[in-house]
């Protein structure tokens, strides 16, 4: 084998690093979509019996969004271990104590059949803000793209941008806003 075929074989099975924006994404369907680089799905040498997933950074987990209700309807059960240690808490709830929780569990929902999903869970780092450490933000060579657009706030356009926007019709000087 050559030294260019055995590059690319490294290459291969090298574990890469991705980089995950969670602002404004649904923490279900982000699991889904962040659970298949953990598992390595997107790699052509994926074996069920092999590991070759590869490690996740989510950042912003702090920003999440939930479809309608599921703030005040969806709740995590916890056990203690001991008799009567059993409680449920609230999305909201849980996501004041822990803004990582939330997306925490939906990854480690969707890995659901994967044997060694404690230890694929290692690989997923996961960050309230964009404060991540300069040792991890040295390995990240990836950047998954997000499920939908982020929404921008009407106080964030810049008055020069609001002049040039096109206008439809001119409101007369003397019109009265009731």
């Amino acid at each position: 084998m050559s030294i260019f075929g055995r590059v690319k074989q490294w290459n291969t099975f090298t574990r890469v690093w991705h980089l995950f924006d969670a602002r404004w994404q649904d923490p279900f369907q982000s699991a889904v979509v962040i659970q298949k680089f953990l598992k390595g799905l997107h790699k052509p040498i994926y074996h069920p019996l092999a590991d070759c997933g590869d490690h996740v950074v989510v950042i912003n987990s702090k920003e999440i969004a939930m479809r309608g209700d599921e703030w005040r309807k969806r709740a995590y059960y916890h056990h203690t271990g001991y008799a009567g240690g059993g409680s449920y808490t609230l999305a909201w709830e849980l996501h004041d104590k822990d803004p990582t929780m939330v997306l925490r569990k939906a990854v480690y929902k969707s890995l659901k059949g994967n044997l060694q999903r404690r230890y694929t869970m290692e690989r997923l780092h996961i960050y309230p803000d964009e404060n991540v450490p300069d040792d991890i933000k040295e390995n990240i060579g990836n950047v998954i793209k997000r499920l939908r657009p982020v929404p921008i706030r009407l106080d964030t356009y810049s008055e020069d941008y609001i002049k040039q926007f096109p206008k439809i019709w001119n409101l007369p000087k003397d019109y009265i806003i009731r």
